[in-house]
């Protein structure tokens, strides 16, 4: 009994040292430096936990879908995407290498994530990444899903089809209102 009592009160100063660090201004949450390798780990992997756990398994449109596809692609021009994660024959700009964690490389997402998931992370956004939830910018379910065809075909994607398939004129930034002010 006396050794679960130790071990509970190790735990607590523990936590309450965790808390006088955190609270306290010494853990430095400066974009300039890397998160410390526990901190990133924890990040990284709660960030993919809650993703895979609430993101859709069913897909309502065809991802093969040339259609959706180009809409796709002109809803990631028109609501800004290329900034922060470029797009075939678009770089990215310069202010996004300043974003830690780094904004994805869509090229691997499209390998690496499920429609779903994508969709997921479009809509809702990712808190303490720079990512934006597109739902609270009041974008349709129906477009966030021809963004997530259009990142899943990106690696297929030419410079050329990509500036044909959103050369309509110049996109109007979107633009970050609350939905409830």
């Amino acid at each position: 009994m006396r050794a679960l009592g130790a071990i509970g009160f190790l735990v607590l100063l523990i936590a309450i040292a965790g808390a006088i660090y955190l609270f306290s201004g010494y853990y430095n949450v400066a974009a300039r430096e890397p998160d410390a390798g526990a901190v990133s780990w924890a990040l990284i992997n709660i960030r993919q936990a809650s993703i895979k756990q609430r993101a859709p398994t069913e897909v309502p449109v065809s991802l093969d879908d040339t259609a959706v596809i180009q809409e796709g692609a002109k809803a990631f021009s028109q609501h800004s995407c290329a900034t922060c994660h470029g797009a075939p024959g678009v770089k990215w700009a310069k202010f996004s290498e300043g974003m830690r964690p780094y904004a994805a490389d869509l090229n691997k997402t499209a390998k690496n994530r499920p429609a779903g998931e994508i969709f997921w992370i479009v809509k809702n956004g990712i808190d303490m990444t720079g990512m934006p939830s597109f739902a609270l910018l009041k974008v349709s379910d129906e477009e966030i899903w021809n963004i997530a065809a259009f990142i899943k075909n990106l690696p297929n994607v030419s410079p050329d089809d990509y500036k044909a398939w959103t050369e309509t004129g110049s996109p109007e930034p979107m633009g970050m209102q609350p939905v409830n002010p």
